[in-house]
């Protein structure tokens, strides 16, 4: 069943969709004219308001909602494995996809919001709902909602319970072995185990509401605190600092493990971290209560940076300083580029993340890299629930008697329970499957998008346009000659309908 995986991963993981994913996010970087640099201020800006609603979230918990799917196990253990299987120069494409990608993430996260939808007292929208609107390809729209319940359901929420199992492992040992279906468990992954189910179950069962309410407050704390952390080991090590830049940059184009691996690996550990491109970050932008598509557009093109620019460079760092790494190739068994620690360090687990910080905080290290790999894999969890949820909603239309969301729960859970017990490296195959199978249909789907009727375009001309005029921010998508883009004609129908109202009062 692994080679299976470890097939189908490596046909999906092709270079076409590497390249796809880097031309996509230059493409849109050119025709925003680089927002993701001109709007920069913008984007923080943005962050502060406050529109939340009985039927939306504000844009800082829509940024949260979609942070905790982008800060999770990629920022730690993806990290790693990048590391681990493309060398220094992995991270140097990370940041690149993280660049050209935060264009890509406003494109899909405005398309989000223009074609965005009401339905059971609550906003609802994704690739699904504007492949179905914009390009009007019901197949397309239902083909990606079936890919992402699969890969959100199903295969993502193994990989974040399985480092938190591993974590928990590093810090704390194994403990007692214990017969299950999966075989011998230890312990202490087993109560890790009861512990985020319980508390999954709780938040699942309360709606996006209780998930935004959550993660706004867990995310920015322990990213905060992750980066804290990451920056006493940098100024504690301030000499190293630019030999570590220089071998990340010259590693990128005479990779140790390779060009192919170094390109590969940093560009698919990109994607998985920072989600650009993916098609999940739309679902969470389409929750938000905003005065115009762009501004969310904006705000989540800056929860790229936060992700891959902060805390992804912030694990590279660490673990680039202290050397707590080794680098495999296209070598015999047990034979590594770059050996620096144990061979018998699983490469795709958070290891080398918990031994660089154990370098320096000891004990604590580990046990923070656990508490934080903790409560960032179980907000990811979060995520991916809402995101199948919303395809889900969205299938339902179509599907007689509809498809029961106590089934995607329940799901949800058993799969948490297979990942937290299995290898590493079979899960992570799973997971990248996933990521490699909702970014295929998004990317294809978003540049055809631009062909077609370039809203994402217009949209941030005509939100340029409005603020150098100043006055209230409104959008009309008729006015931009945007079609079916019925939330936003009929807001503004009733937006008109209640001032003439007024009007008419005050007249009398």
């Amino acid at each position: 069943m692994e080679a299976f995986v470890s097939a189908v991963n490596d046909i999906v993981w092709s270079s076409a969709l590497i390249y796809l994913c880097l031309g996509a996010g230059l493409f849109y970087s050119v025709l925003t004219r680089f927002a993701q640099v001109r709007h920069f201020k913008e984007m923080c800006k943005l962050l502060l308001s406050s529109n939340e609603s009985s039927r939306g979230i504000s844009s800082f918990q829509a940024l949260a909602v979609s942070l905790s799917g982008r800060v999770g196990v990629g920022n730690i253990a993806g990290v790693a494995a990048a590391i681990g299987f493309g060398g220094p120069g992995a991270i140097f494409w990370m940041w690149i996809v993280a660049f050209l990608g935060a264009s890509t993430a406003y494109a899909e996260s405005t398309l989000g919001q223009i074609y965005k939808t009401e339905e059971d007292g609550q906003y609802r929208g994704g690739p699904a709902y504007y492949f179905d609107r914009c390009l009007q390809q019901k197949w397309l729209a239902i083909l990606f909602a079936v890919s992402a319940i699969v890969a959100c359901g199903v295969f993502l929420p193994g990989v974040q319970a399985n480092a938190v199992g591993n974590a928990f492992t590093q810090v704390f040992g194994n403990g007692e072995m214990v017969a299950t279906g999966f075989g011998e468990v230890g312990t202490y992954k087993l109560v890790a185990l009861a512990v985020i189910l319980i508390v999954l179950a709780f938040i699942i069962f309360g709606g996006i509401k209780r998930i935004a309410h959550f993660t706004q407050f867990v995310v920015p704390f322990m990213a905060l605190g992750y980066i804290v952390l990451a920056l006493i080991v940098v100024f504690l090590n301030l000499d190293k600092v630019p030999g570590i830049f220089s071998l990340i940059i010259s590693d990128a184009f005479t990779a140790q493990a390779g060009f192919g691996a170094a390109i590969g690996w940093g560009v698919k550990r990109g994607i998985y971290s920072n989600e650009a491109g993916q098609g999940t970050g739309p679902h969470a932008a389409a929750a938000a209560e905003v005065d115009h598509p762009a501004q969310q557009g904006l705000v989540q093109a800056f929860s790229v940076y936060v992700d891959t620019l902060f805390v992804c460079t912030a694990t590279a760092l660490m673990i680039l300083i202290t050397k707590q790494y080794n680098v495999v190739g296209d070598l015999p068994a047990g034979q590594f580029i770059v050996q620096n620690v144990d061979a018998a360090t699983e490469i795709g687990s958070a290891a080398f993340t918990q031994m660089a910080l154990f370098n320096v905080f000891g004990d604590f290290g580990h046990a923070f890299v656990g508490i934080a790999l903790f409560f960032f894999a179980f907000t990811t969890i979060l995520a991916y629930f809402y995101i199948a949820e919303t395809n889900v909603a969205y299938l339902n239309r179509y599907v007689k008697g509809g498809i029961p969301l106590v089934l995607v729960k329940l799901v949800i859970m058993f799969m948490v329970s297979y990942g937290m017990v299995n290898s590493s490296g079979y899960i992570w195959n799973i997971g990248d499957i996933g990521v490699g199978l909702m970014a295929w249909i998004n990317i294809v789907g978003i540049l055809a998008i631009l062909f077609v009727a370039k809203p994402a375009l217009m949209c941030l001309r005509d939100y340029e346009d409005q603020k150098k005029a100043g006055g209230k921010i409104t959008f009309d998508p008729v006015k931009l000659g945007i079609k079916n883009a019925t939330f936003w004609e009929e807001r503004l129908a009733k937006q008109s309908t209640k001032k003439s109202t007024k009007q008419s009062k005050d007249a009398q």
